[in-house]
């Protein structure tokens, strides 16, 4: 087993830990009994807030006679308590608690879904534009791919930083004009690499074979060539999510991020920027979480570069 096995299986597991989390979060943290009592019949009014939760549609639950199982972290993400305001790490609250006196552990939890949501639909419509543009370049040259050429030069000629302060700063914020941003802004990369990989393999034996055989340049774009030129971008899509993870985060320190009362852990670690000498979990637990993810897609990044290189396939068998 070589070192990029190695990285692929721990960054895997990682990432697929990482979005269990995301998915049960309204299970694993949250102030509602798991199961309860309620007359004389049980109910479970974690479970049953569970499909609402995942669009932050909370409502307010019913009275309960007796709670039988609370969640792991028995915390909801927003509740307030100010008496318990910048509490460190113990008992109650694990991680601490932020200046207004909600539950880190428990923000942490649910910012995972936010934090991974965003950068994997960033870097899924990131990958289509990218994949989209590079192949129409790369197909049908000519003017097109100076056109094209031209846009990608032009992106590439604003900081990537200022470029999505722009458009986040212009559009109305929320979660779905982070994603947009960040799409709009990070798919120079994959357009390239499609380009190069298609003006490598649109001269290839199938692609003639499909010419000869009078198939429309749409199936042969879409159905022979983009498939054929994926491996290389494939690899810079997983580099993609914890970058777009990171420049969420990097927004969200400058206040341009998830708005309020959403917590990701951008907007968690924006918050410790007052308090580094009085309340330092603020900002050292959440930006573990970032290491962990950024990292973790980093590793699998690289292991999915050395399995689809054949060079590395050659030397390891």
């Amino acid at each position: 087993m070589n070192r990029g096995s190695i990285g692929r299986r721990l960054g895997g597991t990682v990432i697929l830990f990482l979005v269990l989390v995301a998915l049960l979060s309204p299970l694993l943290a949250t102030d509602r009994p798991l199961v309860a009592r309620r007359g004389d019949r049980l109910v479970f009014p974690a479970f049953s807030a569970w499909p609402a939760a995942m669009l932050d549609r909370w409502t307010t639950p019913a009275p309960v006679d007796k709670v039988i199982l609370r969640a792991p972290v028995p915390h909801s993400p927003s509740r307030t308590n100010l008496r318990a305001r910048l509490t460190g790490p113990g008992a109650e609250h694990p991680l601490g608690t932020d200046e207004l006196g909600r539950d880190l552990l428990s923000r942490l939890i649910h910012g995972t879904r936010v934090s991974l949501g965003v950068g994997f639909a960033a870097a899924a419509f990131s990958f289509l534009i990218g994949v989209l543009l590079g192949g129409i370049a790369g197909f049908f040259g000519g003017w097109i791919d100076l056109v094209l050429g031209r846009l990608i030069d032009v992106f590439l000629a604003f900081p990537f930083l200022v470029l999505l302060l722009a458009i986040v700063s212009v559009l109305q914020p929320g979660v779905g004009t982070i994603i947009l941003a960040l799409a709009l802004t990070s798919w120079t990369a994959e357009a390239r690499l499609v380009r190069g990989e298609i003006l490598r393999v649109r001269e290839t034996d199938y692609a003639m074979a499909a010419r000869a055989t009078g198939a429309p340049e749409g199936r042969i774009l879409f159905r022979h060539l983009i498939p054929n030129a994926l491996a290389p971008v494939l690899v810079t899509a997983s580099f993609g999510v914890g970058g777009a993870i990171l420049a969420e985060s990097a927004i969200s320190f400058l206040g341009f991020g998830i708005p309020l009362p959403l917590a990701s852990w951008g907007t968690i670690l924006s918050s410790a920027d007052d308090y580094l000498r009085e309340a330092w979990w603020l900002a050292v637990f959440p930006g573990l979480a970032i290491f962990l993810v950024v990292a973790a897609c980093n590793l699998l990044g690289e292991g999915m570069r050395d399995l689809l290189d054949p060079r590395e396939t050659r030397q390891s068998a």
